[in-house]
């Protein structure tokens, strides 16, 4: 649901979400808002009451505009600094669902009367951007990577950086050595179940380094 649908078709078409797509795993259209405007111009937007900076989206073509794809399996999602934090856990739950509707909002807000049509409120940070069209694809991709079949079996596996409430392991490929900096030589020796117990070591070591707060909610 944005006012930008031609955001979206250069990030939800191509790589592994476009290959989810030509695979049938998942389907995507973009909704605008401005197609229910009654106003000549198409207008969505207008000033605050009270007075202030910036413009105001709407409620009604807004509303409209999700109703008339909304159905019984909707999930409707608003986008916005004020919602919940988004987290991997989300992305597997958001996953499960059938049809998810990620509205996109613009200029400073949408009227609070409209937001009752909302399921939820998600944030991808504590930082404003101008539009929710980034954090609709933000969402999007995290939420397609977590489709069964979207991933091959051994990729999915290694795609679960946040499921153990840690970063992932250290990778490395070819060359062996590269500006001095030689490769774990663990990961040459063919045992399995050491290179596991260093991978798991390593994901510690990396999460302590970077994001001890993930193992602080552990």
């Amino acid at each position: 649901m944005t006012l930008f649908p031609e955001m979206f078709a250069s990030v939800m078409d191509a790589s592994i979400l476009g290959r989810a797509r030509q695979k049938g795993l998942v389907s995507w259209d973009c909704v605008n808002p401005r197609d229910f405007s009654r106003d000549k111009h198409h207008k969505v937007d207008d000033r605050p009451f009270g007075g202030g900076p910036g413009m105001v989206m709407m409620p009604e073509p807004l509303a409209e505009a999700v109703e008339s794809v909304k159905t019984k399996q909707s999930i409707v999602v608003f986008l916005s600094p004020q919602g919940e934090p988004f987290s991997d856990e989300k992305a597997s739950r958001l996953a499960e669902e059938k049809h998810l509707i990620l509205v996109c909002g613009h200029y400073e807000g949408v009227d609070e009367r409209v937001m009752g049509i909302f399921d939820e409120e998600i944030s991808i940070g504590d930082y404003v951007l101008t539009g929710g069209e980034l954090p609709a694809m933000v969402v999007a991709d995290a939420v397609v990577r977590k489709i069964p079949g979207v991933f091959k079996k051994e990729e999915a596996a290694a795609s679960e950086s946040f499921a153990s409430g840690a970063l992932d392991f250290p990778q490395y490929t070819r060359p062996r050595l590269w500006r001095g900096r030689e490769v774990p030589e663990v990961l040459f020796s063919g045992d399995h179940k050491r290179i596991a117990q260093w991978r798991k070591k390593a994901a510690h070591a990396a999460t302590l380094s970077k994001r001890p707060d993930l193992l602080s909610r552990a």
